[in-house]
């Protein structure tokens, strides 16, 4: 019994010496190991890790995530037009050298995010001041967004941060200039739309007009083929009654009469006033009797 209290306590010791010297580093984590207060390694690569026991060592963990700054209240910028605007961002951050950033802010991170706020004001004050309200609304706004991320980097890098990206939630216009800009929007958009619907009339026409231009040349060209096609049916159908006629000269003139019968007496309203003698009622009389 002597001996089994003796082991327990063998491994009590040794789980309590592996605690005190033996320490984690999970993948969203850095660790930064202390000697006698002075850092003297940081250590990102997650595993199982030794130490010296406190006093001698003593380990302090950083977020190595990406974080969010998402300011609280719009900052008053002015624009190259002295006009105010009202703009809301957010800053998407890490931490990029935690040996840097402990110096700087001592693993505060409100230190931290305090000082890319005020930073961030600068760059952004540096971005809008040089472009118009239309060029930091609309036409310019992800260069800005870009030019915002790339100036604030230059400026925290001494800080062991790097700004992964920044965004402009939104861009509001002060009340005194508020109506007077949406009065310059309203009329842009109408004379953008004035434009477009001059360039598709002008379009529509020129379609028209091709397309009437198509149009007489197929009618021309149909009508011309038809003139054709007719022509050469009437040559052979001429053809055709001159060879049939040839053979039997009495029926042509026959066949001729009855022709100008069916003319003649096509509607029954039409009148005629004929001498019965004549040689054109020469086929309705009777033979004479031989």
């Amino acid at each position: 019994m002597k001996k089994l209290s003796t082991a327990a306590l063998v491994v009590l010791v040794a789980l309590a010496a592996a605690k005190l010297c033996l320490y984690t580093v999970n993948e969203r984590e850095h660790a930064l190991v202390f000697a006698l207060g002075e850092l003297k390694e940081v250590v990102s690569e997650p595993g199982l890790h030794a130490k010296l026991p406190p006093p001698f060592q003593n380990v302090v963990y950083l977020d190595k995530r990406i974080l969010t700054l998402d300011a609280p209240t719009a900052d008053l910028v002015q624009t190259s037009e002295k006009k105010n605007l009202m703009i809301d961002s957010f800053v998407k951050w890490r931490i990029a050298n935690p040996r840097l950033y402990w110096v700087s802010f001592h693993g505060n991170e409100r230190a931290a995010e305090d000082r890319i706020s005020a930073l961030l004001r600068d760059a952004l004050n540096q971005t809008v001041n040089k472009r118009t309200v239309n060029g930091i609304t609309s036409r310019e706004r992800d260069v800005a967004m870009l030019e915002i991320r790339t100036g604030l980097q230059e400026r925290v890098k001494d800080v062991g941060v790097e700004v992964v990206d920044v965004r402009l939630k939104r861009v509001d216009f002060t009340p005194e200039i508020s109506e007077s800009v949406y009065r310059r929007m309203e009329a842009e958009r109408k004379r953008v739309a004035a434009e477009e619907r001059s360039t598709g009339a002008a379009e529509a026409e020129k379609i028209r007009a091709d397309a009437d231009r198509q149009r007489a040349v197929i009618l021309a060209q149909a009508y011309n083929q038809a003139q054709q096609i007719k022509g050469e049916g009437d040559a052979i159908a001429n053809a055709t009654y001159a060879q049939a006629f040839s053979k039997n000269a009495e029926f042509a003139r026959f066949y001729r009469n009855l022709e100008a019968y069916r003319a003649s007496f096509a509607n029954k309203k039409d009148v005629m006033v004929v001498d019965p003698s004549a040689d054109f009622f020469k086929y309705m009389k009777e033979p004479e009797a031989k």
